[in-house]
């Protein structure tokens, strides 16, 4: 949290980013009880939730923002940070409800999962008159250009 704050970020976002990696946290204890168990398991798992909720993978999204090595999430914006979570909830809470196990069951709740967020990103969308993923990102410590 204080590195966030070193850096610059409001508080309302901080805020959002530190459950978003509380969020995140229980959906990957979840995905380890039920057999995910190497990074590439949990890579396709988060890319499956990204892709139904952004109609982008990860690493697309990233590409989109400009970034390279930077992590995705410190430069999403409130609303990316929120559908973000609403995925990966829904999801957790698909993996306790439909008791699932193994990879492939993960996949299809975590497709579900991002659905659910994806519609909700189409409505807000809809209702703002604009899209929510842009190549704009949270950067806030960029040289201002000089005249």
């Amino acid at each position: 949290k204080l590195l966030y704050k070193l850096k610059g970020y409001p508080e309302d976002w901080i805020e959002k980013r530190m459950l978003g990696i509380t969020v995140r946290g229980k959906l990957t204890d979840e995905w380890q009880k039920r057999g995910a168990q190497v990074e590439r398991d949990f890579e396709i798992l988060t890319a499956e939730i990204s892709q139904a909720t952004f109609g982008l993978k990860p690493n697309e999204h990233k590409k989109l923002k400009g970034l390279k090595r930077e992590n995705l999430r410190d430069h999403m914006d409130n609303l990316e940070l929120v559908l973000t979570m609403l995925g990966e909830t829904t999801t957790t809470e698909l993996h306790r409800t439909n008791d699932s196990k193994g990879v492939p069951r993960l996949k299809d709740d975590a497709r579900v999962g991002g659905q659910i967020a994806g519609s909700a990103r189409k409505q807000i969308e809809r209702k703002l008159g604009r899209s929510i993923v842009s190549k704009n990102n949270f950067l806030l410590n960029k040289p201002k250009e000089l005249k």
